[in-house]
């Protein structure tokens, strides 16, 4: 890597001479987030298909695939997923970005027809139905749940969430999703180079911990609010959802008709209520 201007701290010139950098340049190892495929297959009846593929930060794989089994409405229980493995009968080397599921027999399996619907990038993670399908046609039916958390508590969030980011730390190139407490513990932390591949990594580790709905809690994201994010925390099941950034407008839209809380530009000691303002409990002068 060459880097220009002051060095990084931490980093001293080197010298041009014996082959090193020209004037002013200065050397130095750098890491950066793993980017790679993983495709996830349904195993149906001993024949396995592929289902989806898409980039992600190598880590947390079956949560992943739990995740986006859960978002697209194939399952809606832990005990639907039978099992979660690496696939055997692929090369070595892609042995672990293939991931095999087992569903149960009461799981929305799609057809053959509806196996070729799945696209994904790193840029949305794994996105299946597109995003102007209504969730009421899913079935999904709104949030309704009683708890409040103090503005005060939601404000502390990105640096609770910071703290559980050593990716990003050494990258500075990953996105977080966090669960926390109405209280403000955090309960479970995920990063991934996408956005909605953290998201789905930290509802797949709760699906999987039979935590599915996730009543009374806190989902919160480092980057902006997208749509897709909040159709995925509608299926969860979350009241409450924080961003550091921006959120959209299909975004605020989502939480409005499905009755979630969205609070958006949390920093700097202030947030910015978008829907479901009635679960905030205004503790702060001069909340959004």
């Amino acid at each position: 890597m060459r880097h220009f201007g002051a060095p990084p701290a931490g980093t001293g010139p080197v010298s041009a001479a014996g082959g090193g950098p020209p004037a002013g340049w200065h050397a130095h190892h750098d890491v950066v987030g793993g980017e790679e495929p993983l495709q996830l297959r349904l195993d149906l009846g001993g024949e396995s298909l592929p289902l989806v593929t898409t980039l992600r930060t190598p880590g947390a794989d079956f949560e992943l695939a739990a995740g986006f089994l859960l978002a697209e409405g194939i399952v809606s229980r832990r005990e639907e997923i039978l099992g979660l493995r690496y696939c055997r009968d692929v090369p070595a080397e892609e042995r672990f970005n293939v991931v095999l599921a087992r569903l149960a027999a009461s799981a929305r399996i799609p057809d053959r027809d509806g196996l070729h619907r799945f696209t994904a990038t790193a840029a949305c993670g794994v996105c299946g139905k597109g995003q102007l399908t209504s969730l009421a046609e899913r079935g999904c039916a709104p949030v309704v749940d009683d708890v409040r958390v103090p503005a005060s508590v939601l404000t502390t969030l990105p640096a609770r969430l910071r703290a559980r980011q050593p990716l990003f730390e050494r990258t500075g190139g990953v996105h977080a999703a966090g669960l926390f407490s109405p209280a403000g513990e955090l309960l479970a932390a995920r990063e991934d180079i996408g956005r909605h591949n953290a998201l789905d990594k930290l509802f797949g580790w709760a699906l999987l911990e039979g935590h599915i709905p996730l009543s009374g809690m806190v989902a919160f994201v480092s980057g902006r609010a997208g749509y897709e994010l909040l159709q995925k925390s509608v299926v969860a099941g979350v009241p409450v959802f924080g961003a550091v950034s921006a959120p959209s407008s299909l975004a605020i839209d989502v939480a409005r008709d499905f009755g979630i809380t969205l609070a958006a530009f949390v920093r700097d000691g202030r947030l910015s209520v978008y829907a479901g303002a009635e679960r905030v409990i205004d503790d702060l002068a001069g909340v959004g």
